[in-house]
């Protein structure tokens, strides 16, 4: 009995890709933007922050962080991007609901305006309380001219409540619009089918449209969270000297006082707790939409 050894097929020769010089070439000018502009600066405050009359040390970051001063500073920037948050919040998913799913003569005007607000500076809004709200404000002149007395009763602007009130106003478009870009994905034909099978609106707000509005319910909380921790002109500009916050006292160390060690220490653990938050938020986003992408995976 004889035998025929089959050749074995010759593998092709794999002709290795040449290197991507044309995807290195595009990614290097804005690689290089952020490194000079963002990474470097910020690189550099870690090592400010060290530097003491000794030479190098920890002096200073003992000294600011046992200071009651910034204890006072931390919480007060943490209780106002909070509250600040969840008043967005509120306020954010009312009017994505009423301009989406409230047909009224005018929404588009409205979501127009709303649009508007992301273009405007912070200072401007703080500015525009002061008109309305403020101790001379138009507010306080039609209640004193109304009801005879002296002074009028609104006097908010320079407290916490103030602060956080100017937020909301400025910082309420930036949960808006992702809540309505998401409620424009979810089709017609299932809220009708919801609403025939006997379901309630709030039934349906709950089962039915919020579940599909997380994401961007998260996206645009996470996104105010962030700005408002790290705002500045709205507390300067509301003159609220009891109201001083990381971002105020950054700028007293630095600017007023010169103490650039101290103001390095202090925008460290504000780099710090802010990229904290971001990875949070990222972690969190991906398991949302990692355990939706799952289930319909399994599904299928």
């Amino acid at each position: 009995m004889t035998t025929t050894l089959e050749r074995p097929e010759t593998a092709m020769p794999q002709h290795k890709d040449p290197i991507p010089w044309r995807r290195i070439g595009w990614a290097l000018p804005p690689l290089l933007l952020v490194l000079v502009f963002a990474v470097y600066p910020t690189a550099r405050v870690l090592p400010e922050s060290l530097s003491t009359a000794d030479g190098i040390g920890l002096s200073t970051w003992s000294s600011v962080l046992g200071s009651e001063l910034f204890r006072t500073a931390l919480w007060r920037t943490i209780h106002i991007a909070v509250a600040s948050t969840l008043g967005c919040l509120v306020l954010g998913t009312f009017l994505a609901l009423v301009l989406a799913f409230v047909p009224f003569a005018g929404s588009k005007v409205v979501g127009r305006l709303i649009d508007t607000v992301l273009a405007l500076p912070s200072f401007l809004i703080t500015l525009a309380f002061t008109f309305l709200y403020g101790t001379a404000g138009a507010v306080n002149a039609l209640i004193v001219r109304v009801t005879g007395d002296a002074n009028g009763p609104l006097n908010f602007l320079n407290t916490p409540f103030g602060v956080i009130a100017a937020e909301i106003t400025f910082f309420t478009p930036f949960v808006v619009r992702p809540l309505l870009a998401a409620f424009t994905q979810i089709p017609r034909e299932q809220l009708d089918v919801a609403a025939s099978l006997g379901a309630s609106p709030v039934r349906v707000l709950r089962q039915v449209v919020m579940p599909e509005a997380w994401p961007a319910l998260l996206a645009g909380g996470s996104l105010v969270l962030l700005l408002t921790l790290n705002e500045f002109g709205i507390v300067l500009f509301t003159g609220a000297k009891d109201v001083v916050t990381l971002p105020v006292l950054i700028y007293t160390r630095g600017i007023v006082t010169f103490d650039l060690p101290g103001a390095a220490v202090i925008a460290t653990v504000q780099v710090a707790l802010s990229l904290g938050l971001y990875c949070l938020y990222r972690f969190t986003f991906n398991r949302l939409t990692g355990g939706s992408r799952a289930a319909v995976d399994t599904k299928l």
